[in-house]
Parts: C-alpha cells; structure tokens; sequence
C-alpha cells in the first residue's frame, strides 16, 4: 500500500513485482479484507468516547458498506470497542439507505462520512441530510479538500462532538 491519492485503485501494489493491482484485484483484496478482518479493525482515537457522548442527544446507526455476511463479526468488533449500536449493511451507493432512514424518522440526520461520492449521492437522494465530510486518517485528510457534496469538514472526534452538540443548541 502506498498513500499517493485518496482512493484505493492505484495505492496498492504486489509485494511480487511493485505493480499496481488491477481494478478487479483491488475488488478481490476488498472482499478479502472484510471476510478476514471485520472482526479485528482497530478504532479511530477518540470515536468510543465521541459516540458515547453524541448517543445522549443523537440515535445512533453505523452505514456500511460492508457485505451483509460479514456484518454480525463487525458488529462485535464495534462492541468490543464499546461502541453498541446498530450496523446497517449497504452496498454501493449510500443515498438511497439515508433517503430510507430520513423517511422513517422524524428527526434531524447527519451523515457523516469519508467518501465524497457517498456525499453526492446522499445530497442527490436526500438533499435535507446534513452532510459532514470526515478523514480521520491525516495522511489522507491530507490529500483531499473537502467534498463539494457536504456542508462542512470535520477530522477529529472531538471537534465533530462539539460541532454536533452546537448544532443541537441552534435548533
């Protein structure tokens, strides 16, 4: 793996040859990844204590895009973590999930996520959504601006608890 872009295709590379792994390589190591590693992803500083915060005034949902038979070892693995709350299952596109989930609740949402094109289709779908474009990582915050598609860019747990909480005030 090498961060010389904010996207996967084109930062991974054979240990073999140094060649760049083709697009369908880089679906099959994605796949892999989940179905050996889903129950073992480290957290993000700060994110256990930041959800445990925000959950006093926010209801809580993890969108993945993770496949659905690897969703019940990420759901642990986030409860080892301290972090209990439902994990919903996507694939592809976000926006349509958001959509769904604005239509059946009576309440503010934020999405919060890395992916601009995940922002895009979370604004064309359900444009009401409050779009927060988070990098937690910094060699990759560092080489992205934030997405055209969110309202405002966040990195950190702690600033993005704040901002929440703030949001909740000016209601």
């Amino acid at each position: 793996m090498r961060l010389t872009s904010f996207q996967l295709g084109g930062n991974i590379f054979s240990t073999r040859d140094a060649v760049a792994a083709k697009p369908e390589d880089v679906k099959a190591l994605i796949a892999g990844f989940f179905e050996s590693c889903a129950h073992d992803v480290p957290l993000v500083p700060g994110a256990s204590e930041a959800l445990a915060t925000l959950s006093a005034d926010y209801e809580i949902a993890v969108l993945s895009n993770i496949p659905d038979h690897c969703r019940e070892a990420r759901v642990q693995n986030l409860r080892d973590h301290g972090i209990d709350f439902p994990v919903l299952a996507n694939r592809g596109e976000k926006g349509p999930a958001a959509a769904y989930i604005a239509e059946h609740h009576n309440a503010q949402i934020v999405f919060v996520d890395d992916l601009p094109p995940q922002h895009k289709s979370v604004a064309q779908h359900a444009p009401d959504i409050h779009r927060i474009h988070f990098v937690a990582d910094p060699r990759l915050a560092a080489m992205i601006d934030k997405t055209e598609h969110a309202h405002t860019r966040i990195d950190d747990w702690s600033t993005l608890t704040t901002y929440l909480q703030q949001r909740l005030l000016e209601a």
